[in-house]
């Protein structure tokens, strides 16, 4: 795979450079509430500009339906852009048409755009190889070289993702070796003890992982919604608790085969539990009791780990050399339930193993309750990717980026 640094040395001054970015935050209308993505791309715009490319930065927002949706607009990740980079960056209303076409013109040597959201156009997106080739001709129009640096998207097999790289010189972007960089240490020489502390709302993303660190992992927390299938699974009731019924002879299997080669598998002793889903907008105060994790009661639901669980995987986390953390131990939205988050969070930080968080709600969990991001050792842009390669699938991203 070549990389950027391989692209500067050969010089890319006046060269229109597209990059694929993943620009894809979380929007509260048009105030963006976590730019962890826009940071992360920064090293890479930055230096093809100092370098005097031009570039042409583009992404998707959102799940608009093949058609522009101001609700899914660009133009904040933009600006987000802009001031992070110090620089003025225009912005392309449209992907293709007469807006791109204008925009990427008019730059500068060392100056950049950033085109509207991809999935704004169907060819984007779709399943359809020729309607998708077709997207990808048009963007390879706009370019003279394309870096991949969109971690985050990499497990899609999008035009902009895998179709454009194919049709323009291309390398990878600091980030995306950075992420892949990481990824290895999880996967081809990992050092013992091999923790991961696994959380979100369904088991059913997570069973493909799951299957894969059987084979790998030392010790498997787990927690959040997807926990009550496991505590299903061993006999217990879980009440009116998120639970996906048709997993559960899965989960036993996997529940034995942990048994087999050794894998401690860690589930909650204790959680908590409400009558009611808790106000996320509000943040009324939710009053939460807890209970052992085999005595939930059959009106109330688990929302969060319970103290003494906090405390059991604290323990758990404390000698690991290597930990991987995917998905929140419970509803931290709400601040009555992310206290167990929050002690997987400081675990982390306090040990001095590698630690990895794995994307998703976990990095944006990171940031919500306060923590140093330094303090990881580091915190994945890209959830899905992260779990995709975890799982030892091929990634059309990283595929299109190999010579």
């Amino acid at each position: 795979m070549k990389t950027i640094d391989e692209l500067l040395h050969e010089g890319v001054e006046g060269k229109r450079v597209f990059v694929r970015a993943d620009l894809n935050v979380p929007l509260d209308g048009t105030t963006i509430t976590d730019d962890g993505r826009i940071r992360a791309v920064v090293p890479t715009v930055k230096a093809l500009a100092d370098a005097g490319a031009r570039v042409v930065v583009a992404s998707h927002l959102g799940r608009p339906k093949g058609a522009p949706d101001p609700a899914f607009s660009l133009a904040p990740a933009a600006a987000r852009l802009g001031e992070l980079l110090g620089a003025d960056v225009a912005f392309a209303t449209d992907t293709v048409g007469d807006s791109a076409t204008e925009t990427v013109a008019g730059l500068g040597d060392g100056r950049v755009a950033v085109l509207e959201n991809l999935r704004f156009n169907p060819g984007e997106t779709s399943k359809d190889d020729a309607e998708r080739g077709a997207f990808a001709d048009r963007l390879a129009a706009l370019a003279d070289l394309y870096v991949g640096d969109g971690f985050g998207a990499v497990h899609r097999k999008h035009a902009s993702v895998y179709d454009l790289p194919a049709r323009l010189p291309h390398a990878a972007g600091y980030l995306i070796a950075t992420e892949v960089g990481v990824l290895k240490k999880l996967t081809d020489d990992v050092k013992r003890p091999y923790a991961v502390a696994l959380g979100g709302a369904k088991v059913s993303d997570k069973l493909g992982v799951i299957d894969h660190l059987l084979e790998r992992a030392d010790r498997i927390l787990i927690g959040g919604g997807m926990a009550y299938t496991f505590l299903k699974a061993q006999g217990h009731e879980v009440g009116i608790s998120l639970l996906q019924e048709d997993q559960v002879p899965v989960v036993q299997e996997y529940l034995a085969r942990a048994k087999e080669r050794g894998v401690e598998f860690v589930l909650p002793v204790d959680v908590l539990v409400s009558p009611e889903f808790p106000d996320l907008k509000t943040k009324t105060p939710a009053n939460p009791t807890t209970v052992a994790a085999d005595a939930i009661p059959a009106d109330e639901e688990g929302l969060d780990i319970g103290p003494e669980t906090r405390k059991l995987y604290a323990s758990k986390l404390a000698d690991a050399a290597t930990v991987f953390w995917n998905g929140p131990m419970g509803v931290f939205e709400h601040p009555d339930y992310a206290e167990g988050t929050k002690a997987v969070a400081q675990a982390l930080v306090d040990s001095p193993a590698f630690t990895v968080v794995g994307g998703g709600d976990s990095a944006a969990a990171v940031r919500i309750l306060g923590f140093d991001e330094n303090a990881f050792g580091h915190i994945s842009t890209g959830g899905g990717a992260s779990l995709e390669y975890l799982e030892g699938k091929t990634l059309p991203g990283l595929a299109a980026l190999e010579d």
